[in-house]
Order: structure tokens, then sequence, then C-alpha cells
């Protein structure tokens, strides 16, 4: 069977223009293992983005496996109104040893972007229930990306994404996020005290008393093109909103687990947020789900007699589902016990060390950066000025079908290529993927 012509005739791709398919046809993955990926002919592709950010320790990891057949022989679903069952209890308890201080109610949903919606809505009510009804407003960083339901896309700032729905979203106040790479006011990442947070103060100034909640992506702002600021913004967010009883979210959908070098991208700054968004890596990759973890403060808010009306109705009919649930729990159970975060900070080293040798002298990448095993590599037109490439040329996509023709999945933000791999990566791949990125890199831009 012609597998590829199949798939288009039924199949509407996720953030695709399916008119790219008529020349690139979709590659039809018949099974995974580690960080390969092996299609309907044999051949292995080397996904270094982790299948969009959520494959956390490989392919068809035999222990997840096992505890995902083990929990579908006793229970695969149940209500989670009024019903709950062992195993999301037993995720809880090893989730609230790991978070953020003070995180510690789970409401549970099944995609990252429902989660994103349930901390807005939580944070709203939680203002309207306490005496601050004027807090009706949201701000976001600019560049920012929160997921694709409507309130998400509305606290997103990526346009690609966005613009088309702003007629039908509602209205987010713009804070201006950091931008290290071309910083306005010539600093560096490494040593700034983000002198930028002046544009947060100054929103805050005038809008702090309407707004119920700022939401970040916290460290690394990824769909902007991996850009990535200091931990300090976030210090000095934390005492901005304690100031203006403004909430602050953590978007850790993309960061957590083990991304950033740290199992939460919180933990680089020592201080929490009030809700935190997890999903992708919560999983391993295998099922979906998500989880809007608050803090006992926010969750009295909603606790009352149910006539009152305060209970927060919001639900999803996968909640807390058991298969889930239980990839979940054998994915912590794994980060404890074989130690893949220390293991993956210091092959990290090693990976960043080659990725600047090997692409820093091309004459048309503008900055390599980093944090954990997340390195983005910025294409520009120009290095002295740091002018970008003309978008029109599609320059990050050539390079990704280079990259496909020799085995290597990237699949760029614009003209940033980045890696993303799952946290078991070898330094013998990353040689590998390496190369093979710089040929194609090099294949297009010469």
């Amino acid at each position: 069977m012609d597998w590829q012509r199949e798939d288009l005739k039924y199949i509407w791709h996720p953030c695709s223009q399916m008119k790219d398919y008529e020349t690139l046809l979709p590659i039809v993955i018949e099974r995974g293992e580690g960080i390969n990926l092996y299609d309907t002919n044999g051949k292995c592709y080397k996904d270094v983005i982790s299948s969009w950010w959520c494959n956390l320790l490989g392919h068809c990891n035999p222990r997840i496996n096992q505890a995902v057949k083990k929990q579908i022989d006793t229970l695969e679903h149940v209500i989670f109104a009024n019903f709950s069952h062992k195993t999301v209890i037993r995720l809880c308890q090893e989730l609230i040893k790991v978070l953020p201080k003070g995180l510690c109610k789970f409401n549970f949903a099944d995609n990252g972007s429902s989660a994103i919606e349930m901390a807005l809505k939580m944070s709203f009510q939680y203002h309207y229930q306490t005496g601050n009804t004027q807090k009706k407003k949201f701000m976001a960083l600019t560049d920012a990306y929160h997921g694709e339901t409507l309130a998400a896309l509305a606290v997103g700032g990526v346009d690609l994404y966005s613009e088309l729905y702003k007629p039908i979203m509602m209205d987010v106040l713009r804070v201006e996020a950091p931008d290290c790479f071309r910083c306005p006011l010539g600093k560096c990442r490494e040593n700034c005290s983000c002198e930028c947070f002046v544009k947060a103060e100054e929103m805050f100034a005038k809008y702090a008393d309407e707004t119920s909640a700022i939401i970040v992506e916290p460290l690394l702002q990824g769909s902007a093109g991996m850009k990535i600021y200091p931990p300090i913004y976030l210090k000095k967010l934390r005492a901005l909103c304690d100031k203006y009883n403004v909430h602050l979210i953590a978007d850790e959908i993309a960061t957590g687990y083990g991304r950033t070098g740290k199992m939460f991208a919180f933990d680089h700054a020592g201080v929490s947020p009030d809700i935190m968004c997890l999903s992708k890596g919560l999983t391993g990759g295998y099922m979906p789900m998500a989880i809007a973890v608050t803090t006992q403060k926010i969750y009295d808010a909603f606790y009352d007699d149910y006539l009152k009306g305060k209970a927060f109705m919001h639900s999803h009919t996968y909640a807390g589902n058991p298969l889930a649930c239980s990839a979940a729990l054998e994915v912590l159970k794994i980060l404890d016990e074989e130690n893949i975060i220390e293991k993956a900070n210091k092959r990290a080293v090693y990976f960043n060390k080659i990725i600047k040798e090997k692409f820093l002298p091309h004459k048309n990448v503008g900055e390599v950066r980093s944090i954990g095993l997340i390195n983005a590599i910025e294409l520009v037109a120009d290095k002295n000025t740091k002018e970008p490439l003309d978008y029109t040329m599609r320059t990050g996509y050539q390079i990704y079908q280079k990259a496909l023709e020799k085995g290597v999945l990237l699949r760029p933000l614009g003209d940033v290529i980045y890696f993303n791999p799952p946290l078991i990566i070898e330094e013998d791949d990353m040689d590998y993927v390496t190369d093979i990125a710089l040929q194609s890199l090099k294949d297009i831009l010469g």
C-alpha cells in the first residue's frame, strides 16, 4: 500500500500548509526506539526535537511501556468527578516532592492549551470571589506562545498563529519581553541585571489594578525561536506580582521536566509561581495529559457550600486518565532512579561545545544559545548588524528538508535551527546530528 498517498487522502496535518506536501510527502513512521524513528521503508530519522518537545526518555521506553501495559489490564478510565484511582493519587504524591514550594493542588486536563485555559479562569475567578472584581485582564510577554485555543492564543504573541483570530480574542496587556540577542540596552544575558524589566514595571504601574495574572514561559520562549533570558527576570516578576496582588502563571509545558537543566525552569530562580501548567514531558510523550497546579490559598477561595456558586466548573472527559497517569508516574521514577537530569546536564556541556565550534564560524550564524540540552542557532543575513534573513526564502524550511533527506528531524522555528532532544541522547548521536545539520545548512547557504 502507498501509505503516503493514503495519508493525503484523509489527513489534515497540524501547523502545515498542505500544499507543501505535494513536494514533501508525509513520512509514515512504523516504529521508534530511543531517539530513532523508522519509516515504512526502514529509513531511520534522528528525532532531535523530541517530536514537538514531548518525548523525554526516548521512543518506546521499556519501563514506560511496561507501566502502561500493566495499568491497561486494571483500569483504562474512570469519571474524575466524585471518583478517583490509586495511580493519580500516587502521581500527585510524587509530583509534590519536586514542584516549587507552595504548589499543592492539582487540576487535570488533557492537553497544554486546556491547562492554560484553566489557569486563566482560576485566576480570574479567584479575584472575583475575593472582592477584586475589577481584575479582568491578563498580561503576557511579546513573542509568547501558550497554545492554540482562543484564550491561549490571546495570551500568546506570535502573529503566525494568532493574527487572523484577533477579532474574536480577548484583549491582553502586552509586556515587552527580554530580547537578549538584540538587546536594545546593549547588555549580555550572562551578566546583566535584566534592566529591561523596567518595561514590566511600567505596565504594572499603569494596569496592575485591573490585571488578574501575568503568564510567562519561564527562561525560554520556545516558539519565538528558543529565546533565552536570565532567571533574575523571574525573581523580579515574583516580587512585582506580590506587590500588586497579581497572579504569576508559569507555563512550564515546554520548559518543565529537565529541559532547562533543572526539573522546572522556575527552579533556576528559586521562586514559585501561583499556578503552574504542565504537559509534554509529563507523560514522557506517551499520552495526552496536562495539569494546572496551584496553591492552597487559591484553592481555598473556591471552597464553600455548593449553593454559594464558588466551585470551579471546568471539566475534561479524560481528566486524570489512569493510562496517562501510569506513564507520568513511571517518568518520575525513571528521572529519580536513573539520575536522568544530572546525566543530561553533563552531556549538555559537550553538546553546546561542539555546536558552537561547528556553527559559530559560519557567515550566517548570528548566535548559538543554550539552556540544558536545548541549543538554538539563529541564522542572520549579516553577523554584524544581526539583520534577519529574508523570511520569504523559507531558509529554515529548506534546511529542514535537506536534513530529512540525510535522516535528521530538525523542524526549525522560522530561521532558528534548534536541538531539543530526549534527555537520554548520547554523545555519538550529538556528533552525528550536528554534522548533518551543519552540512544541511551549508547545502542551502553555502
